[in-house]
């Protein structure tokens, strides 16, 4: 047996280590090993002739085409809607398809949908001691008070083929099954058409994603029309026909196609649309073109609807009507807004060359949207296409808008509705705080991204939300900090924290509906998960272009997770299964301690230098407390008493070196190998640091450790150890790090950065620190459960500054 050239003396005693007992879906019958890096191969579906193991489309994708024709009026005074269109499927499908599934988005206000009538009811102090069973506010009455003095939903008529033929009709819910009259077989396209109406809900009472917004001082509105017009459903290779309910929460899954839309609406409404405008001279004046033509080549927005004109367009009122004519390709919605109280800037955005099409960024916004909207709406439009192009592909299309209203923040096809605005003041002034100049730029910036994602780069949003907001929530984060670096944008690891070791917590990949806090969830985590995997784990320049081949590999078409998560490890040439894993399909978190550090002297063998060592060793050791107070007290030992009756050892300590030792030591150096005595050569001309430290991952997801080693010298080292390292054992590893000898340890910090969302940063500092507090003085109250809930309400405050916000029902806590 080789003898051990090294010996240990630990600085401290070991911690207790809490062990988890992680669930594996291959049965383990020997051992408790848990590997956290195996493949991904039994959770993601088997690559086909569809979708490839590079997370690419294959040679046979395929995906179904819907054209629209649509012809819609609006009732200003009712708040309705009615509509005719015809609808052309193509169907590029292997397979012959009887029917027809289209969603029936409005249905979700009807009394009897299933999003209705399974809304469950939480009183808002149930948490508390004395609590009564239940708490209504004034929002929970306006809402089912409009909900029961209004029927909603839609109306559906005169469901016919092309040749007129009637198409037997059946509704489930927020969906409607129309049965072809022909089977329609591959390759062949299908045309039918319908008329629809139905009754507008006020945004305000209902909590809608579109609606409209009655203003009292002038009595007018704004209409933000989404979700409007009943649509085609999804066919995909992987569910066939998507037809899950509207509930709430999943969004649309849909088609791309053209659309060539005609809005009408009273005379003095401007309208913004999805697609381009297509009658200018007939719904603007000759000024205003003029303006708009302008506004091609301006350095700053030029209104082509002034602030003047919008005002005088408040006061007027007309029974006259205007039709405007939209037209709109390769887009999978259309999306509309329209009021007598808008007024309208513009700036053109020259991308990629001249080569490229202009794109006209706008913004609508009433009065109440002021100088907010005037300074940063148009200007955050342009920034957002600048950096995400960057990041994915230029901008395709020839507008991008934003619209001021109701609605917090949703996103369609060419615009996006935004809800910020200025307050008014005792002067009739209007001001904004920085806390809505934030609001209005984040928002902005936010819902433009997701022209890209999932309106270009088409992911199931009924399913999985967080491939589009999380990857959105990714990239408005890098957008936003290139408009200002100073302002707390995006997603931050340290974000995620509270949310990742909480009990709500569902896996990201949970059904969109099914998810218990959906923000946190679809928002924060992913884009908190890309960034570690962007900053930490591949470095920028894999991430990017892994990302950028993703979104190109995807424009117009319908990736997956599977294909997100395949391509992102083809392109980078990273195994990134572990990451997909922890962060994707568990509730694991992370919490890697550092539990102990351990010096590790060279033992040379050589007793002129080992005894020494050890002899300052022990001089550096307590004396006992007895001797000690047996000096203190005079006593002598029996060998003071006695000198005459000594030797050697009494003379010299254990340390001391004789022949034996000595002759010991030859005798060692006589049987190393000459590759043995050159390396303890080496070694002892070198004299450098040896520490070895013992971590633990108490959080159970695995993640690279990141080191701060500070010296003696104050100078400070940053080391970075792979995920890989817990491949053979996920629970607690050691690492060897070498050091100089004039580099002498005085503190090791995991994680200083707090990039890897480490849920508890105090056990990540060797020694342990002081952890900082504060001490709260407040009067006591007779009642123990008084001063009980007191603290109770200490605590939740303070924890509820570091999570995250749950949005309403769309994409506001953005």
């Amino acid at each position: 047996m080789k003898k051990n050239l090294f010996t240990l003396s630990a600085f401290i005693m070991p911690l207790a280590m809490a062990s988890t007992v992680l669930a594996s879906s291959v049965e383990q019958t020997k051992g408790s090993y848990v590997d956290k890096f195996r493949q991904l191969d039994e959770a993601l579906p088997t690559p086909n002739v569809y979708r490839s193991a590079a997370g690419a489309p294959a040679e046979n994708y395929w995906q179904q085409r819907v054209d629209y024709d649509i012809d819609v009026t609006l009732d200003e005074q009712k708040r309705r809607l009615t509509g005719s269109q015809t609808i052309e499927y193509k169907n590029n499908s292997p397979h012959t398809l009887k029917y027809l599934w289209l969603q029936l988005d409005q249905n979700i206000f009807k009394n009897d949908s299933i999003a209705e009538t399974t809304q469950t009811f939480k009183s808002t102090l149930q948490n508390e001691p004395d609590a009564k069973p239940a708490k209504l506010s004034l929002g929970d009455l306006r809402r089912q008070q409009f909900m029961n003095d209004n029927e909603l939903g839609y109306t559906i008529s005169n469901v016919k083929d092309e040749d007129g033929k009637a198409l037997r009709v059946t509704v489930v819910d927020t969906l409607m099954r129309i049965d072809l009259n022909t089977p329609l077989k591959p390759g062949k396209d299908v045309e039918f058409s319908m008329d629809f109406a139905f009754n507008l809900v006020e945004e305000d009472a209902v909590g809608a994603r579109a609606g409209y917004e009655h203003f009292e001082e002038d009595g007018n509105d704004i209409f933000l029309v989404a979700q409007w017009f009943p649509r085609l459903a999804a066919y995909t290779d992987y569910e066939a026909w998507t037809n899950k309910p509207f509930l709430g929460s999943g969004e649309f899954t849909l088609e791309f196609g053209d659309y060539d839309v005609e809005i009408t609406v009273p005379a003095d409404h401007i309208v913004s649309a999805t697609g381009k405008l297509d009658n200018p001279s007939s719904v603007l004046t000759s000024t205003q073109r003029k303006r708009l033509k302008e506004a091609e080549t301006a350095k700053r927005p030029v209104f082509v609807v002034t602030e003047e004109e919008a005002l005088e367009n408040e006061k007027a009122g007309t029974d006259k009507t205007k039709t405007w004519h939209f037209k709109a390709e390769n887009v999978r919605d259309f999306a509309w807004a329209s009021s007598r109280k808008f007024m309208w800037d513009a700036k053109g955005y020259q991308q990629g060359g001249d080569e490229q099409p202009l794109v006209m960024a706008m913004s609508f916004f009433p009065k109440e949207g002021g100088d907010l909207w005037k300074k940063y709406s148009t200007e955050a439009v342009v920034h957002t296409m600048e950096v995400y192009s960057q990041y994915s592909f230029d901008y395709p299309y020839p507008t991008a808008q934003s619209v001021n209203g109701p609605v917090g923040g949703m996103e369609y096809p060419m615009i996006t509705f935004n809800g910020p605005r200025t307050d008014l003041q005792d002067d009739g002034t209007r001001t904004y705080s920085q806390a809505e100049k934030r609001f209005l730029i984040g928002v902005v910036i936010h819902e433009v991204g997701h022209i890209y994602f999932p309106m270009i780069v088409n992911s199931d949003e009924r399913q999985w939300t967080w491939m589009d907001e999380g990857l959105n929530s990714f990239l408005d984060g890098v957008a936003g900090r290139e408009w200002d670096p100073t302002i707390p944008w995006g997603v931050e690891p340290r974000d995620i924290v509270a949310y990742m070791k909480s009990e709500t917590q569902v896996p990201i990949m949970t059904q969109s509906d099914s998810v218990l806090r959906l923000g946190p969830n679809a928002y924060t985590k992913p884009a908190a998960a890309l960034n570690i995997l962007r900053e930490v784990i591949l470095g920028r320049e894999l991430f990017d272009f892994a990302f950028k081949e993703y979104a190109q590999r995807w424009k117009y078409k319908r990736p997956t997770p599977a294909d997100f998560f395949r391509t992102m490890e083809e392109a980078s040439g990273v195994d990134l299964d572990w990451f997909w894993r922890g962060w994707f399909y568990t509730t694991d978190h992370v919490d890697i301690s550092l539990d102990k550090v351990y010096q590790l002297r060279l033992d040379t063998k050589n007793p002129d230098i080992d005894f020494k060592r050890l002899r300052d060793i022990e001089a550096n050791k307590p004396s006992s407390l007895f001797v000690e107070r047996n000096r203190a007290e005079g006593k002598q030992t029996w060998v003071e008493q006695n000198p005459d009756v000594t030797d050697f050892y009494d003379e010299n300590d254990r340390f001391t070196v004789t022949n034996k030792e000595r002759n010991t030591y030859n005798k060692f150096l006589k049987g190393l190998k000459p590759w043995e005595r050159k390396t303890l050569d080496r070694a002892l001309e070198e004299d450098k640091n040896y520490y070895v430290m013992e971590f633990s991952n108490l959080g159970g997801l695995v993640m690279p450790i990141l080191l701060e080693l500070t010296y003696e010298d104050g100078t400070k080292e940053e080391r970075y150890i792979p995920a890989e390292i817990w491949r053979r054992n996920h629970k607690n590893v050691q690492k060897l790090i070498i050091t100089d000898k004039n580099k002498s340890l005085t503190s090791v910090t995991v994680d200083p950065g707090w990039e890897t969302a480490d849920v508890d940063v105090e056990n990540n500092h060797y020694p342990r620190r002081i952890i900082p507090s504060r001490i709260e003085v407040y009067k006591r109250e007779k009642s123990k459960a008084k001063v009980s809930r007191d603290i109770m309400q200490d605590i939740k405050t303070e924890l509820k500054k570091d999570e995250p916000k749950d949005e309403k029902n769309n994409d506001e806590d953005q």
